[in-house]
């Protein structure tokens, strides 16, 4: 699937700042409808390391109401959430609608059937049946009200090495670049075969999985924020349709 993704795909400057913001801001209008009518989106974030999910949620979330969003970033479990399903720290942190209209996770639950799987920390028995657990999850979250987006940032494993070097040599964001990092990329082949497992296995219809072609950064920028606000405008649409319709059966059934 992976070998598939055209990561020739870019945008030039000029193009880039013609799309941007007006995205932005149709992205902060439907910010407001989601408080409006009591709902909420919560959007994931994978990808590999240096390809570009930091600025994505950025550009992401620039021109939103600070009061209306949150950004989660997750790392290794710690302390009582060691002690728990890997679920649990999830289902916690995510705030009901009238609270927070868009909640991102900077990597997520999936990291049991990614990192969990391809360093070891889960078992083969505990990772195979998270995908089922995962889609469970999901499958509540949307029953509950809630839109979902998933992306996987792909990018190729020469542009991360570009990235690598620039970070490397760059003291602004040199601290982004660990060991681990470089360990990952020997283990390149296992986590594409974790990545394309996933994909297959836990894109639904209430929660796709978008692969973002992220080698040009403007394109994905892009790409990502335009999947968001056409989620938003379809599933907002289509909720406002039923609720006009069940609304119109009320009337009925009370003339009888």
């Amino acid at each position: 699937m992976l070998e598939k993704i055209d990561l020739e795909q870019q945008l030039s400057r000029e193009e880039y700042d013609a799309e941007l913001k007006p995205l932005q801001i149709r992205l902060l209008a439907l910010e407001h409808e989601l408080y409006e009518r009591k709902r909420s989106m919560v959007l994931v974030f994978e990808g590999w390391d240096a390809a570009g999910k930091g600025g994505a949620i950025k550009r992401l979330t620039r021109r939103l109401d600070s009061r209306g969003y949150e950004v989660l970033p997750i790392g290794a479990p710690e302390g009582e959430d060691k002690t728990h399903h890997y679920l649990w720290r999830f289902w916690r942190r995510l705030k009901p609608p009238g609270e927070k209209q868009i909640q991102i996770f900077d990597r997520s639950w999936y990291g049991r059937v990614l990192v969990e799987r391809v360093e070891g920390f889960a078992s083969e028995e505990e990772w195979k049946r998270a995908y089922r657990e995962i889609n469970e999850f999901e499958r509540l979250l949307a029953s509950s009200g809630m839109i979902l987006n998933k992306f996987w940032l792909h990018i190729s494993r020469q542009e991360q090495l570009t990235r690598f070097d620039l970070r490397k040599d760059d003291p602004v964001k040199s601290w982004k670049l660990t060991d681990e990092d470089w360990r990952n990329r020997e283990k390149w082949a296992a986590y594409e075969a974790a990545v394309e497992d996933m994909l297959l296995r836990t894109s639904t219809l209430i929660a796709p999985w978008t692969v973002v072609e992220a080698n040009d950064k403007y394109f994905a920028r892009v790409k990502v924020l335009r999947t968001v606000v056409d989620t938003l405008e379809k599933e907002l649409d289509d909720w406002g349709k039923k609720s006009k319709s069940g609304k119109k059966k009320e009337k009925k059934n009370g003339k009888k």
